[in-house]
């Protein structure tokens, strides 16, 4: 049953990128928001610190709540992976046209 689950949500997808070319999820913004939240927190936290003479500590969190992964959803992070796939086997293929090539010229000198 859940297996099926992802094959529509992968499906669904990549109907929405072969129709506008990326993917729009209603929940992103409240994720966007959430992290805007939880780094406003680790600044906190590092301002504290601060105040508290541990520089060193408090630009390491600086440094960690701004380095932190763009958000995604799971759909965003899904159709990333495809992208990724289908980029990797364009590439492949490439790879494998050039060899052709490659070979064909070797066999007309």
């Amino acid at each position: 049953m859940k297996r099926r689950r992802r094959i529509d949500t992968l499906d669904s997808i990549i109907g929405e990128l072969a129709k506008t070319r990326a993917i729009r999820d209603p929940a992103h913004a409240k994720l966007a928001e959430t992290r805007r939240t939880v780094v406003a927190g680790w600044m906190q936290v590092a301002g504290a610190l601060e105040s508290q003479g541990e520089r060193t500590l408090a630009g390491e969190v600086r440094d960690f709540a701004t380095t932190l992964p763009p958000v995604l959803t799971d759909r965003e992070r899904l159709a990333a992976q495809f992208i990724g796939f289908l980029k990797a086997q364009r590439s492949a293929r490439s790879r494998e046209d050039d060899l052709v090539r490659d070979r064909t010229l070797e066999r007309t000198r």
